[in-house]
């Protein structure tokens, strides 16, 4: 067939300009591959169909995408229009940028993470955090580890292991990913003793539970969902008092966890560590990526005794932090030594208080050049509720505003969903009630939104 002798050799794709492109970004031998592929492909489709043969030029281009496209890290960057802010799917908390920053210095040079400068000896990677942590919490001594389900299953592991620990029925919860709290018990060598029903827990329950087996008492934040209506619960100091009686830890597991009180920007209270504290739990456990708006880690904060046998588990290497983790944390914590200026430099909290008339603003501005990008849905600014995600205030709404989409078909909110997941840097939002929205709370500036349309 003329077409196929009138196809480019691989020598002579590889003399083309665009090859040298393609080798410098990806390597001779992957450029070498790909421009072969290219050429098999075409050899096909000139058997299949005939025709004229695509030029040299065409071939290396589809070489070229074929390489950039499989270069392309799996762990994408997206604008995340879904009105969660702490959304576990997409990474949860943002770092502030010197968080950034500090991470990217650890990870360039070595770093003094176990070494004593002073000293010139071996030191403790806990000692680069733990006294940041002390100053914020009111602790007596602190560490920290991969997440917080990790905290939990060390400190239930280094307190409890084969002996009994005591929690409400009301408090078992299970979140993202079916963990379970009663999983993590077993896994911990710990056995699960449930009190109360799962509506009602009194004094009494944990009172007549106690034996001499009992390794310690638990309370167990909500988490991701809220019981209502007819409840009781036994409050956190009067748990922690029975445990001093019995002679037995108290572990507070807070979640998510937050270091300052919420209400002062107008958000919903939630109890913070240090009331944890305060209380006289005797090991408080939190989140870093969540209501804290730092890097993954879980925090264990509490009675230094205590915290002392949690360090000397042979479970806490495996599962502590590494220089670049720990660096962006100390960097968050530095933070919260300024209150009056975190909303402005903690993205997470950031976005939770960005104000409604702030969001429908950016939508009006954004609805026209929006609608001529995406002719053909029909578009409109919406009221709309944000939350704020990853189990942190589960029944708690942030108003809103966002850009809906709709078609002529029944399908087209879903079709418009695939088509922005597709997008070079994708657009993720939610369909509610037959449209598409992209809510704009967590959109940083109209032109993030209009630059990745604008790739399409």
């Amino acid at each position: 067939m003329d077409g196929l002798r009138a196809l480019p050799s691989v020598d002579r794709l590889l003399s083309l300009p665009q090859a040298a492109g393609l080798i410098d970004r990806h390597g001779r031998r992957a450029a070498t591959d790909a421009m072969r592929a290219a050429l098999d492909d075409a050899r096909a489709e000139l058997r299949a169909a005939g025709g004229a043969a695509p030029d040299g030029a065409a071939i290396a281009s589809r070489a070229a995408a074929a390489l950039d496209a499989a270069a392309q890290s799996a762990l994408r960057p997206v604008l995340n229009l879904t009105g969660t802010v702490l959304h576990t799917n997409l990474g949860r908390a943002l770092l502030a940028e010197a968080a950034v920053e500090a991470a990217a210095a650890a990870m360039r040079a070595p770093a003094a993470l176990e070494y004593d400068l002073a000293s010139g000896r071996r030191g403790e990677r806990d000692a680069l955090v733990a006294p940041l942590i002390c100053e914020l919490t009111g602790a007596e001594a602190a560490t920290v580890v991969n997440n917080n389900a990790a905290a939990v299953l060390l400190v239930l592991n280094t307190l409890a292991e084969g002996r009994e620990a005591i929690v409400s029925r009301g408090e078992l919860v299970e979140i993202g990913g079916a963990f379970r709290i009663p999983d993590v018990m077993r896994r911990a060598g710990v056995r699960l003793v449930e009190v109360g029903t799962t509506n009602r827990t009194h004094p009494r329950d944990y009172r007549d539970a106690i034996t001499p087996d009992t390794g310690l008492l638990m309370k167990v934040h909500p988490s991701n969902y809220r019981i209502d209506g007819f409840t009781a619960s036994v409050p956190a100091p009067a748990v922690a008092a029975m445990a001093r009686d019995a002679g037995v830890a108290m572990l507070n597991d807070l979640g998510s966890g937050t270091l300052v009180d919420l209400t002062r920007w107008g958000l919903p209270a939630e109890p913070t560590v240090r009331q944890a504290v305060a209380e006289g739990a005797d090991i408080v456990t939190f989140s870093g990526d969540k209501l804290l708006g730092g890097p993954q880690a879980g925090f264990i904060v509490g009675r230094a005794d205590l915290i002392a046998r949690i360090n000397r588990n042979p479970l806490k290497r495996a599962l502590r932090l590494d220089k670049v983790r720990l660096a962006a944390i100390e960097a968050t914590l530095r933070l919260y030594r300024d209150p009056d200026r975190l909303a402005e430099r903690l993205p997470t909290l950031r976005m939770l208080t960005r104000p409604r008339d702030d969001i429908a603003a950016q939508a009006q501005r954004l609805l026209a050049p929006v609608a001529a990008m995406l002719p053909d849905y029909r578009v409109q600014v919406v009221e709309c509720s944000s939350q704020i995600g990853s189990g942190a205030l589960p029944v708690e709404a942030l108003p809103s505003a966002a850009l809906a989409f709709s078609g002529d078909t029944g399908d087209a909110p879903e079709l418009l969903a695939a088509r922005l997941r597709a997008l070079p840097l994708p657009v993720i939002g939610r369909i509610s009630d037959g449209a598409l929205l992209l809510d704009l709370r967590c959109l940083p500036d109209d032109g993030a939104l209009l630059g990745a349309l604008a790739a399409r």
